[in-house]
């Protein structure tokens, strides 16, 4: 088993839902970064996300458009990202980590190097957004021959047509977009996520989390009764943006993650 599915197997023992944090790696600097991604174990994160930068991130709002530049401007690279799961891993070698993002850096890298690398450095996952199933012999069929989980989105508009092909050699988790957009930009509620949940655990055995939307520790509680996590993004990185410290921003996790966890 990954790391992702141990801790799913443990918080399903447990009767807990999954909590879910993204950050943008390097942001706003390699330091600071890193002491917020340390500390996001003990805040209750039970999967960390990692957001490798990209000039071009077209799913993602201005929250996390800003992070992502402003990684890049303080000097933050693939390399640096992975020497940032490398310096994880030397104090927490349990707590998974899943790369998100997008596949132009990844291919400019080379997708063998790129999963090589990525795996001895203790990544667990990759989400990458812009890749469909149709092109899984691109990195995810690589990546999960290498022991790496393979998560993929569905959506609102993923319909029962489609639902079994973005479902086909995807591992770890689903995640589940609640809201048509970009993230940041709407609200998800129980009472629309969570018929959608439960077709898609229909389809699946794999558990489903629920991200895009979600602001609050009440909202994490509401999205995390209806699924088997909530992840949140942006409303962590906006706290970053505006200069909270690390103290600050891992107080707002906790928060959040006791509300999902609640």
């Amino acid at each position: 088993m990954t790391r992702i599915e141990r801790r799913f197997a443990a918080l399903r023992r447990d009767g807990r839902k999954a909590f879910v944090a993204f950050v943008m790696a390097g942001d706003p600097d390699f330091d600071t970064s890193l002491a917020i991604i340390r500390g996001l174990p003990a805040a209750g994160v039970d999967v960390i996300e990692m957001g490798m930068p990209f000039t071009d991130p077209m799913a993602d709002g201005p929250a996390i458009q800003l992070a992502g530049q402003r990684a890049l401007a303080n000097g933050q690279t693939m390399d640096r990202t992975l020497a940032m799961v490398r310096a994880f891993r030397e104090g927490d070698a349990e707590t998974p980590i899943v790369l998100m993002g997008y596949y132009n850096p990844i291919y400019s890298r080379g997708v063998a190097r790129f999963v090589e690398e990525a795996k001895v450095a203790g990544v667990d996952g990759l989400i990458v957004v812009d890749l469909p199933p149709e092109e899984d012999d691109e990195l995810c069929l690589p990546a999960q021959a290498a022991g790496l989980n393979f998560i993929r989105l569905a959506t609102p508009t993923t319909d029962d047509r489609r639902l079994p092909t973005v479902l086909t050699n995807t591992s770890g988790f689903v995640y589940y977009v609640s809201i048509t957009g970009i993230t940041g930009s709407a609200t998800a509620t129980a009472g629309l996520v969570g018929p959608e949940v439960a077709r898609i655990k229909a389809a699946t055995d794999l558990p489903v989390c629920v991200g895009f939307g979600i602001r609050t520790a009440a909202a994490a509680a509401e999205i995390a009764a209806v699924a088997d996590g909530a992840v949140v993004g942006s409303a962590i990185v906006e706290r970053i943006g505006r200069g909270d410290d690390p103290e600050t921003v891992l107080a707002f996790v906790e928060a959040l993650a006791a509300g999902a966890h609640g």
